[in-house]
């Protein structure tokens, strides 16, 4: 079928502009957040992956405070996947819901154990099929701890997204999905940190810092346009 005039060229345009619009945000944004990175600490796939189940719901820096002694006593996943559960309860006893937590990281180190070796994969398809893991967290470990390209979708990356325009999803598995198909492959881990320091400094939920932001003039919600 015969194209209409002018058909295709807006689509090209459009895709054109959406390209520029992200290599600029990345390019503001980096000014800002020279050395992006996840809040948790972390030394290991391991580490960031227990510490990933622990910290929904609950600050990382709680999280942080405990990691030392408990990863002093639970090196790896067999250890967890040995440990009587009360005992990992006491040992979580700090965190929010730890009784679920406890049991979710007894399973998961179970699986990893048995049917990964102890290690902790390197796909997300891999990884949803641990207990307690979803694609956030799989995204966080593979683009935090491997450096592989990850999209992650936490609540900042999810907000800060919707309001520049780039995803209009409510889900965040869809906005994942969304900005893989906006964003560069080389740049999604990068990408999703800075948009997540962002949302953290600036692009706040109930108060966002607007006349403070360096994106304003590229997004979608600013309030002093």
């Amino acid at each position: 079928m015969e194209k209409r005039k002018g058909e295709g060229t807006r689509g090209e345009h459009n895709e054109g502009t959406r390209d520029l619009k992200v290599s600029e945000i990345v390019k503001r944004l980096e000014r800002e957040y020279p050395d992006p990175k996840l809040e948790l600490e972390y030394e290991n796939p391991f580490q960031l992956l227990v510490e990933a189940i622990l910290a929904a719901q609950e600050s990382d820096k709680k999280v942080n405070k405990i990691r030392e002694e408990f990863f002093g006593k639970y090196p790896d996943p067999e250890s967890i996947a040995k440990a009587p559960l009360e005992e990992l309860e006491r040992d979580l006893s700090s965190i929010n819901f730890y009784r679920r937590k406890a049991k979710l990281l007894k399973e998961c180190c179970r699986k990893l154990v048995e049917e990964f070796g102890g290690e902790v994969p390197k796909t997300v398809e891999e990884m949803v099929k641990l207990p307690g893991v979803g694609r956030k967290t799989a995204n966080m470990v593979i683009g935090g701890a491997y450096g592989l390209p990850a999209v992650i979708v936490d609540r900042h990356v999810l907000r800060v997204s919707k309001r520049l325009g780039l995803a209009k999803e409510e889900e965040a598995d869809r906005v994942e999905m969304e900005l893989r198909g906006v964003v560069p492959e080389d740049l999604w881990t990068r990408f999703s940190l800075l948009l997540m320091n962002h949302g953290k400094r600036v692009c706040k939920a109930k108060s966002p810092e607007c006349a403070k932001c360096p994106l304003c003039d590229l997004c979608d919600s600013c309030e002093i346009k």
